[in-house]
Formats: C-alpha cells, structure tokens, sequence
C-alpha cells in the first residue's frame, strides 16, 4: 500500500514539473519574456533611488507639502491683518445733453460731464490681542504643517523600505528554493545511481523525485511572493512596470545601537509628537483669540473724496473738488445668538482634545520605541542562530548523504538533514530582513536615520 501510493505521488510530481511554466533551473529561465519573444531586461533600483522616487511621487507627501504652503499663506494673512484695509475708486460720468425743468420745459444741460475720485482707509485700532493670538495659531498651524511634512517623509521612507527589503527577501527566497531543488535533483540522481547498483529500494526514488516535485512548487509559491512585492515597490516610487530591488539581503550589516539615545532622541524630537506639540499651541491660540469676541474692538477709519461736473471730462476731473473725514468708532457685541458662545465651546473643546493627544503621542512613542527595540534585538540574536544553524545543517547534509551512499542512512534522513538546511537560509533571510524592517521603524520614530 505504502508503495502504491508513493508510485501516484511520484506521477503527479512529475506531471506537475513537466506542466508548471517556470520549473526550469534557475540558469536555464529567462528573466522576462516579451510579446514578440524577446527577453525582456526588468530594471533594477537601488534603495537610495527608490527613496528619491518615493518623495517625490508618494500622494501623502504632495499632500502634506501642499498644506505646508497653505499654512505659509496662513502666516502672511494674519501678519497682513495688522496693516489696513485701502480702497482706490473712480467713475466718470456723461449725462444727457438736456434735461426737462418741472414746468416740463427742455432746457440744455451746461455741464454734461461729471468725475470723482474716491479713497478710503480702515484700521482695526485695538482689538484685545485678537490679532496676537491669530498669528500665534498661524505660526503653530505653519510648524504643525512643517513637522507633518517631516512624518510624511518618513512614513514614506519606511513604507518604501520595507518594500525594498521585502522585493530582497523574495528574491533570496526564490534564490533559496532553487537551491532546494537543486538539492533534491541531486539526490534524485543518488537514489537512482543506489538502485541501478542494487543497493537502494525504488520507493527512495520515488520518495526524491516527490521531494523534488515539493522543491519546485515552492519555486512558484517564492516567484509568486517576489512578484507581488516587486510590484509593491514599483507602486511606491511611481514605476508602472516592473522593477527589481538592487542589492541582496546578505550584505546588511547586522550592528549593534545605542538603545538609551534612540528613546532619549525619540521623546525629544519625534515627528508624531513635535505634529501633536504644534497643534496643541494652535488649539491654545485659537482658544484664546476666541474669548476676544467678548470685549470692544476699536476701528478708525479715514476718506478723501473728490468730484466735480463740467462741459467736458477732463475739465470736470481737473477741477475736483476734496471732502474728507477722519472717523473713530467703538464696537461692542452685547448679543449675537450664541455665536461667540458656540466658537468658544467648539475652540475649548479643540484644545481639550489636543492636549489629550499630545499626551498620547508621547506615551505612543515610548511603547513604539520599546517595541521595535525589542524586534530589532530578537531580529539580531535570530541572524545570528540562523547563521549558525544554517551551517550545522550544512554540515549534517552532507554527513547524512555520505551516510546513505555507505547505506548507514535512510532516505528520510537525508531529505529531513535537506529540510532543515533549507529552513535555516529561510530564517536566515527572514531575520535579517526584519533587523532591517524594526531599524527603519525606529528611523521613523526617531526622525532621523539611525
């Protein structure tokens, strides 16, 4: 029974490879393939490219820049409220050349033309450091703005590099489980040699070419994986096409960091926090500016008017005639159904809630910190066992292969000391990818790169 079974795995293992594109070894399949046949070259980027490209396409970074030029506007509009409001205007005026008197007689119109010149001028005179607070709010909106736009970049920047170091770990794992077929077409040919000199049984033949139909199927399942997060990354630095991260996992360097400075820099200056900081001080402006709808605005006001009527137009403006005044009123709201009221309530209500949120930033922060810290210690410590590991399989590998050429060792054995080798360059791959990920989490938190 064991037999028969084995012999209906080995069939469709080998009608899998015979019918799954893409099993060919890993010399042997082309990169792309083109609509009229022709290879097709898939670029590549490296890491500080992609980042270029990411800021300079990513939607939430054009989003946060453009609001950081509105609140520049903001800015110079409080600033110009300290400065009056001028109004320049002028007419000219042809009237009809005559005119019924109210005997209902016709009598000519001796100055048909008429001209005026008009100027104007307001100030808010005092108005109880309304115009103070606005600017203040102004200010903290710009610097809230300012530190969003800093958080955007590297949001983006994590966002990216975890596509990036994800598209590598696709890219070893694919590299991987073509090693792993490798391996098992390798002892394929060893069971087979074994049983053509009589020494093995035709069930470890089948049981390899089995192992060999599984290696392959992973090839696909590591193809299909590297594709999604090519195709992630491409999304991200604004590429339609397929693109390849340049670089291999391998090569990241594993250090050690200070941990007591990254969480003393990340609680000084985070950009989660200094975004939460500034909108607070606008709340706190905007609050204040808002009680100032209580008290008396003081307004002075001046205009200059000039007009005159001639028989012609350049007469009537030549000979104007000036009237001016100089006006100071005092404003004082007594009732305004509740308006004042409701912008208080709502401003107070702001403030509440941002000062909630500048404590929870801090205190987000600090778990935050505390979190990656530890993933980036489990992340090394696990770099480290899989490199270990990784060559103790490699060793118990071969021994157990020379062990069943000698016949001291089962087939099982062999492809068991395989899986584990396997496995360990996948942990090895994972680990070293994930020290990366909780490094580049803490480069954001900490707004800076470590």
């Amino acid at each position: 029974m064991y037999g028969k079974t084995l012999i209906r795995l080995a069939v469709f293992a080998s009608l899998s490879i015979q019918m799954v594109p893409g099993a060919a070894p890993a010399q042997q399949r082309p990169v792309g393939v083109g609509t009229v046949g022709e290879p097709t070259v898939i670029p590549t980027v490296s890491l500080t490219d992609a980042i270029d490209l990411a800021l300079k396409s990513h939607t939430s970074i054009v989003r946060a820049t453009a609001d950081l030029d509105i609140a520049h506007v903001g800015q110079r509009v409080a600033l110009a409220s300290w400065l009056p409001n001028v109004n320049l205007s002028s007419s000219a005026v042809k009237n009809a050349p005559n005119r019924i008197d109210q005997f209902g007689v016709v009598r000519p119109v001796l100055t048909p033309y008429s001209g005026s010149l008009n100027f104007s001028a307001n100030i808010v005179v005092w108005d109880w450091f309304a115009r103070v607070y606005t600017g203040r709010a102004a200010s903290a909106s710009a610097a809230s703005a300012e530190a969003n736009l800093v958080s955007q970049t590297f949001s983006v920047t994590l966002q990216t590099k975890q596509a990036f170091f994800g598209a590598l770990a696709a890219a070893d794992l694919e590299r991987v489980a073509l090693t792993a077929v490798q391996r098992s077409e390798e002892q394929l040919k060893i069971a087979r040699e074994k049983l053509a000199a009589g020494s093995a049984v035709r069930s470890d033949t089948l049981t390899a070419t089995v192992s060999v139909g599984q290696a392959r199927l992973q090839v696909l399942t590591a193809q299909t994986q590297r594709a999604n997060q090519e195709a992630t990354l491409a999304r991200l630095i604004g590429y339609d096409k397929p693109v390849r991260a340049l670089g291999d996992s391998t090569a990241i360097a594993i250090a050690d960091i200070d941990t007591t400075a990254i969480r003393r820099d990340a609680l000084a200056g985070a950009p989660a926090i200094a975004v939460a900081d500034a909108s607070l001080r606008s709340a706190r402006a905007t609050a204040s500016s808002a009680r100032t709808a209580y008290l008396p605005t003081v307004n002075g006001s001046y205009s200059n008017s000039r007009s005159a009527t001639d028989t012609t137009l350049g007469r009537a403006f030549g000979n104007l005639n000036p009237t001016w005044n100089v006006s100071l009123s005092v404003n004082f709201p007594l009732f305004d159904k509740l308006r004042r009221e409701q912008t208080m309530w709502n401003a107070n209500a702001n403030r509440d809630a941002a000062e909630a949120s500048a404590g929870d930033a801090k205190r987000n922060v600090n778990a935050l910190v505390t979190q990656w810290l530890q993933a980036l210690k489990a992340a090394q410590q696990r770099a480290l066992i899989a490199r270990a590991s990784r060559e103790a399989a490699d060793e118990a590998l071969r021994v157990q292969r020379e062990r069943y050429r000698l016949g001291a060792a089962t087939i099982v054995d062999v492809l068991n000391a395989q899986q584990q080798l396997d496995q360990a360059e996948v942990d090895g791959v994972n680990a070293r990818v994930d020290y990366q990920v909780a490094k580049a989490n803490l480069s954001a938190l900490v707004g800076r790169e470590l």
